[in-house]
């Protein structure tokens, strides 16, 4: 498995594969809908953030975005795992990487406004919920918002 920075030419395929893994959630497609936009990488997210794309002979793996806010704070912006790839060890690998990448930058703590069914998985990795974030996504909808402590 290697980590690259994705091309812009496969925004749209990556894109796709973010909704994929999203979906193992089991949302309908009334929710699925409203998550495409968040879950859209673009050629301003190329600019702006570290993304990586995890990737090996089979093709690609899954995916991480971080970006940093005005404060210098970290956030976890997405993390998505391939579905026919989940159990393969490719969400631990990039989560690590953010960690790694996060604390690189001189951060002190990653944040992570994670997806109900997810957080567990991100508390196993070592992150505690501090409280709560409105979806941006779905107004209304509440999300754990976690902090990796680096």
């Amino acid at each position: 498995m290697i980590l690259r920075p994705p091309n812009a030419d496969e925004l749209q395929s990556l894109s796709e594969m973010c909704l994929r893994s999203k979906s193992v959630w089991n949302y309908d497609d009334v929710m699925l809908d409203a998550f495409r936009s968040e879950l859209t990488l673009t050629e301003e997210d190329l600019e702006k953030d570290a993304i990586v794309v995890a990737e090996d002979r089979r093709g690609v793996a899954g995916l991480a975005e971080i970006s940093v806010d005005e404060t210098g704070t970290s956030h976890l912006d997405k993390l998505f795992v391939e579905p026919t790839r989940l159990g393969e060890g490719t969400g631990k690998m990039l989560y690590v990487w953010a960690c790694r990448f996060a604390q690189g930058l001189g951060a002190y703590e990653l944040v992570i406004d994670a997806d109900p069914d997810a957080a567990p998985f991100y508390i196993h990795m070592g992150a505690e919920q501090t409280g709560e974030t409105e979806s941006g996504s779905l107004p209304g909808r509440y999300l754990p918002r976690l902090v990796h402590r680096l």
